[in-house]
């Protein structure tokens, strides 16, 4: 069986390149300054994609949570307040979306609520992601859906039966499902890559990778194991404000994982045994008969 879905013109699925992306989230801080460098790195790594997160603060934060004080860069404010500090407006997203098409990299958002959908649909984005979060959220699904966008489906935290319900809310065609484990940072113990293999027997859609560990090499790891798209977190500097940073990878790191994933896909092969130009003058000396 291949599974193929295309993604703004790019092919991902099996025996593609692995679609990389740097989930740039919320990491830029509220600073539109700091998402054009951080798509600065990821376009230099050779990514594929940037991801952002979009959100209605007033829909997605629980009533009980908003007025809860919180030390921000802006001073000690309610959670609510840190919430909207971290959302681009209109003109941010403009923005954004002039900056990656003059960087040639492809741009889309994980929407944690229906109005977000309609916000982020006047860019015509190539995809969609379902957060981890959103995966009960069968308005949201449906929503996303009926855009006719490709939409990436995480299944953090989530139980088999609730990705086997998600599922059904997707056309087939447009799917992928990403294994992930919602723990920031998440310990090796509790990566189960091998989950990989597991979705990928059970669905019909590609599968990737969205990694929330520190390092590179369990990522490495996914894209061995099958993983036809991978998704990291990109931050400037792992030491800055911010609850994704801890998790993310800074941009020299992120260009070694572009690089050596790319080394990976060459090294994989495709599985049938041949004898190589290269091996004859050793199979000619070195064989008795």
């Amino acid at each position: 069986m291949t599974r193929k879905v295309d993604i703004g013109g790019r092919a991902v699925g099996d025996g593609e390149p692995c679609y990389i992306i740097a989930e740039i989230g919320i990491n830029h801080n509220g600073s539109l300054e700091i998402a054009k460098k951080l798509i600065d790195a990821a376009a230099l790594s050779g990514c594929d994609a940037v991801k952002f997160q979009k959100r209605t603060p007033e829909l997605c934060v629980p009533p009980e949570q908003r007025e809860i004080l919180r030390e921000t860069p802006w001073g000690l404010i309610t959670y609510l307040d840190y919430r909207y500090r971290v959302e681009f407006d209109e003109d941010g997203y403009a923005e954004i979306d002039r900056y990656c098409r003059e960087k040639d990299i492809h741009w889309f958002a994980s929407c944690w609520d229906e109005p977000s959908v309609d916000f982020m649909e006047q860019f015509a984005p190539v995809c969609y992601k379902v957060a981890s979060a959103s995966i009960t959220d069968d308005g949201l699904m449906q929503h996303t859906d009926r855009t006719g966008r490709p939409v990436i489906l995480s299944s953090g935290m989530s139980t088999m039966d609730e990705i086997r319900h998600a599922t059904t809310h997707f056309a087939p065609d447009r799917l992928l499902l990403a294994h992930s484990t919602s723990t920031y940072p998440c310990k090796p113990e509790e990566q189960n890559l091998r989950m990989i293999q597991t979705l990928r027997n059970e669905f019909p859609f590609p599968v990737g990778y969205s990694g929330h560990e520190v390092g590179l090499q369990t990522t490495y790891a996914a894209v061995v194991l099958g993983a036809c798209f991978i998704e990291r977190h990109l931050t400037l500097d792992r030491a800055m404000w911010g609850s994704d940073q801890a998790a993310s990878i800074e941009p020299h790191g992120f260009m070694r994982l572009v690089r050596d994933i790319r080394v990976i896909e060459q090294a994989l092969g495709d599985g049938v045994k041949r004898v190589y130009d290269s091996e004859l003058p050793a199979r000619k000396k070195l064989r008795r008969r």
